[in-house]
């Protein structure tokens, strides 16, 4: 065999993702990597330039989220690498796979504090699964190689590449390497018999799903074996595309403001196995759903990680398993004879269809729990939604029915920003999918400018700005600890219709309930990215209340 041709550090990156199966890159061009750039120009990647770090990361984000494998981002140095830190973050959080490559100052000027020079070891440490520099274009292999593996292993996140200049400027005769495949982790044959043996014993038990790591076959074989053992199913904050929501055994969403019947269902359970999810903040109702570190319940944590078991709960039976991995060993475990608990999953299906069933009416022209309503019907199983963060993603979270799995990408890190960019991901990964994107007011302008990276490259995305005047989550926060002292959360926003139109989009106006499905059918049948800008009453902070209401609790508990 022939030894490889020699070539640049740059085209040896290009050559290593092409080995990785990589289809797209997500960049925003810089000077400290242009050796990169000029090698993607003869690739068979797709390059989306982005216009901002954060949008292009995020794309990322979103492209491994539907995939399974990581997200590729490419920046400049200094500032460049701070404006994709959100994403990092975002990444980390999530347990998302995503490799960031960063140009960096030439090997020979570091440390003098050079042009744009930060210490990347320093600066994404803390939120970096791996951050590493490469000295050598001969070690770009096996350095990416490690990277995929790190990036999709244990508990995925993400990994930093910094690429000093000249490096990548530097010859090598070094070969791609193979394609990185995770290694999954199995459970044991006694640590299934055991919670065969739990689940024998137990009188209510309920699953939760959560995390990532999943699969579409991953998710069907959990699915049997709920449908087997006639378990309620729970997800956890932003993960309800991992059971069909229309399925018999779904019991909803355990995240920010769940069905309280819910949460109840959880607390008096005797048996709780969460699989893949490592039960945060969010989900754990601020550490409260269980005791720490021992759970009142009998606890059976699924995890990828074993640093993740125990970390917070001391599990009942601690399982280190990927999710493929603990739903494929599920198909061996046999119901008990007699199911103690199948009239209390019907029953917390009837708890789920009544909190989502019927939206209650808040203030204002705009009922936007009918407009969701209206989308979950009007929408194809496999059309992809996504949102950031705000209180507008709670009528979101709580009305619309995942029912297949990659279909919902939203931040369980509550990053605002977050919608607009990972629609256009989804939609560049999966331009034959309907791409709806949730956003409000104050969450859309943080990356709005990636709608001209949509118009660019005629991504037919549907952008639902849902626009009150004010960052609505802080200022409820605001009512309930501060009431009537409103500060620093009001704001005053563009004509986001013609925001849509002066980029080369379709936009338009909704002030009623009644304008809201035409408009979208309009959208639709456009052919362009649109944003229909959506008016609704401050008041409707939530779907359960008034800021009024919160105001005058406030001062009457004060």
């Amino acid at each position: 065999m022939s030894a490889p041709t020699p070539r640049t550090g740059g085209q040896i990156i290009v050559d290593c993702l092409a080995a990785q199966g990589v289809e797209h890159v997500f960049c925003v061009p810089g000077e400290s990597y242009l050796a990169v750039l000029d090698a993607l120009h003869d690739a068979s990647i797709n390059v989306t330039v982005c216009r901002q770090e954060a949008g292009a990361t995020m794309m990322a984000d979103a492209t491994a989220r539907l995939t399974g494998r990581p997200g590729i981002a490419m920046v400049t140095r200094g500032p460049g690498a701070t404006n994709a830190a959100h994403g990092i973050h975002i990444a980390e959080h999530d347990s998302v796979p995503l490799i960031l490559f960063v140009g960096h100052v030439e090997r020979g000027v570091r440390g003098r504090g050079a042009w744009q020079e930060i210490d990347y070891r320093a600066v994404f440490g803390s939120m970096a699964k791996w951050v590493v520099e490469v000295d050598e274009a001969a070690r770009l292999p096996e350095i990416i190689s490690r990277a995929f593996h790190t990036a999709m292993q244990g508990r995925p996140g993400p990994v930093v590449i910094a690429l000093p200049e000249d490096m990548l400027l530097d010859c090598a005769p070094v070969a791609a390497g193979p394609r990185v495949e995770p290694v999954e982790t199995w459970p044991g044959l006694t640590q299934m018999a055991d919670l065969q043996k739990r689940l024998w014993a137990a009188e209510r038990p309920i699953l939760v799903l959560g995390g990532s790591g999943w699969s579409e076959t991953a998710c069907a074989r959990v699915r049997r074996f709920a449908e087997r053992f006639e378990l309620p199913v729970a997800t956890s904050f932003r993960r309800a595309m991992l059971f069909p929501g229309d399925h018999p055994n779904y019991a909803g969403e355990i995240g920010l403001g769940p069905n309280p019947k819910l949460k109840a269902r959880i607390e008096a359970a005797d048996l709780v196995i969460v699989a893949g999810g490592r039960m945060s903040e969010v989900p754990s109702q601020a550490y409260t759903l269980f005791d720490v570190p021992v759970a009142r319940q009998q606890l059976v944590h699924v995890h990828a990680d074993a640093m993740e078991l125990g970390k917070v709960y001391h599990p009942a039976l601690g399982i280190n398993a990927t999710p493929a991995a603990f739903a494929a060993a599920l198909e061996t475990l046999q119901p008990p004879n007699a199911i103690a608990w199948g009239a209390a999953t019907k029953q917390a299906r009837e708890d789920y269809l009544a909190w989502t069933e019927q939206p209650p009416v808040i203030p204002g022209k705009f009922q936007y729990g009918e407009a969701m309503t209206w989308l979950r019907n009007r929408l194809p199983e496999n059309a992809i939604v996504t949102n950031g963060a705000g209180n507008y993603a709670i009528w979101v979270g709580r009305f619309m029915r995942f029912r297949r799995f990659a279909t919902q990408l939203a931040p369980v890190s509550g990053s605002m920003g977050y919608g607009l960019p990972a629609a256009v991901g989804a939609k560049r990964q999966f331009p034959d999918r309907m791409v709806v994107c949730f956003a409000g007011d104050g969450c859309f302008l943080m990356n709005g400018q990636e709608f001209a990276t949509a118009v660019q490259y005629d991504l037919p995305i549907v952008v639902v700005v849902v626009d009150n005047g004010m960052y609505g989550t802080i200022r409820m926060h605001q009512e309930r600890e501060y009431p009537g002292r409103v500060s620093a959360t009001r704001l005053k926003n563009p004509d986001f219709a013609a925001y849509a139109t002066a980029f080369g989009g379709h936009g338009e106006r909704v002030e009623t309930t009644e304008e809201f499905a035409p408009a979208f059918e309009r959208a639709v049948a456009s052919g362009k990215p649109a944003i229909l800008h959506v008016l609704i009453d401050p008041e409707a902070i939530t779907p359960a209340t008034t800021l009024t209401k919160i105001r005058e609790a406030s001062l009457k508990k004060g």
